[in-house]
């Protein structure tokens, strides 16, 4: 759920997957299997892609709570 969250914040901003993975150090593989497929994050990932973003790091998982 976090992944399509992410997803959604990059396309709402027109945010591009490579910006953001030049941004993390993340290959731009791995961000979009995060955006695409939901791929699970680890905390690190998590926190790298909310600090490229500028956005607190409950901003997603907020976001995926009041969602269920």
């Amino acid at each position: 759920m976090v992944g399509k969250l992410i997803k959604e914040y990059l396309v709402e901003n027109g945010i591009k997957q490579s910006f953001l993975s030049q941004k993390t150090g993340l290959s731009e593989s791995v961000i979009s299997d995060i955006c695409i497929h939901d791929r699970k994050l680890d905390v690190i990932e998590y926190k790298k892609i909310c600090d490229a973003l500028n956005v607190p790091l409950n901003y997603f998982v907020d976001k995926a709570k009041t969602a269920e």
